[in-house]
């Protein structure tokens, strides 16, 4: 199971890999179908690439009924007694020999409960980040992040009439939400249970922000925050020690932009006994697939 990684402390997440340019190989690249075209050769053309680091949960779907047969066919010959259908699935999806029917299956990220992209590996090696994310024995608290280049619209006939962004990913991270915070470095002066508490409300206002499919630059960095930087979290908890709520998150571009994309995040908390407001910022340069952190988190002045 992934864990939290920190832009200062070592990552524990799975390492991003190298990666090859070749799609699913029973599946056309979004860039050679006849309904993109404006994706030319690549996935998006001669348009500048538009990423993606999203959070929350991928399913497996059957695009075809004769994908469906055929599931219950070889389920039927493998060892399965005593198991639910959701391990069945998966027990049958992690034999080396069924690899093929793990390529056959419409993978679909959903975001706050809607259907939000269709997954497809740039590496027909990472199906295995797929086969991962479908737990055998799933919980509501089942979180997966996604990283990857957001395609065309898939055509009907990709996920049986499902017309929703194809997303080519090259990394998945698939945790529960307990195995995150508790990955979190704790402050020493905040007892654990305090600190959880402010950790998961910190990552559910991040998540249910409206509309954040970590499409925008705006939310990748939100979302790479939540994932990759604790001193979020301690500085939360440190502001609910004073006393001090967190009133508002937002996003702007940072006024070091140049030839990146940086965008300057800004927490606000305000003090329940005064209406005080003190500002924390942390600049993330967003400009390509993975983010990072430009400058820690600091007090914020308006000017």
């Amino acid at each position: 199971m992934s864990e939290l990684a920190s832009a200062e402390h070592p990552a524990s997440l799975a390492p991003a890999r190298t990666v090859s340019a070749a799609l699913m190989p029973s599946q056309p690249a979004p860039g050679d179908r006849e309904d993109c075209p404006t994706c030319g050769g690549g996935i998006v053309g001669a348009l500048p690439p538009s990423y993606v680091y999203a959070i929350g949960r991928i399913e497996p779907r059957y695009p075809q009924l004769s994908v469906e047969k055929e599931f219950a066919q070889v389920t039927g010959r493998a060892q399965t007694n005593g198991l639910t259908d959701r391990q069945a699935l998966h027990q049958v999806l992690e034999q080396r020999e069924n690899r093929y029917l793990a390529r056959q299956l419409c993978w679909v990220m959903t975001i706050e409960g809607l259907e939000t992209y269709i997954l497809l590996p740039r590496d027909p090696a990472d199906y295995h980040l797929l086969i991962e994310a479908l737990r055998s024995t799933p919980r509501a608290t089942d979180v997966d992040v996604v990283i990857g280049i957001k395609g065309p619209v898939a055509p009907p006939t990709l996920c049986n009439g499902l017309m929703v962004p194809i997303v080519i990913f090259d990394q998945i991270y698939s945790f529960d939400v307990d195995a995150l915070i508790g990955s979190i470095p704790r402050p020493e002066q905040v007892e654990a249970d305090q600190f959880k508490a402010v950790a998961e409300e910190v990552f559910n206002r991040v998540i249910q922000i409206a509309d954040n499919a970590g499409a925008t630059d705006e939310h990748r960095a939100l979302n790479y925050l939540t994932m990759r930087y604790p001193a979020v979290y301690a500085t939360v908890a440190d502001a609910h020690a004073g006393n001090a709520s967190l009133s508002a998150v937002y996003v702007q571009p940072s006024a070091l932009s140049g030839a990146r994309r940086i965008v300057q995040v800004i927490f606000a908390f305000t003090n329940r006994n005064t209406d005080v407001v003190e500002k924390f910022s942390v600049r993330v340069d967003v400009t390509e697939q993975f983010p990072f952190l430009v400058t820690k988190l600091s007090p914020y002045f308006d000017r």
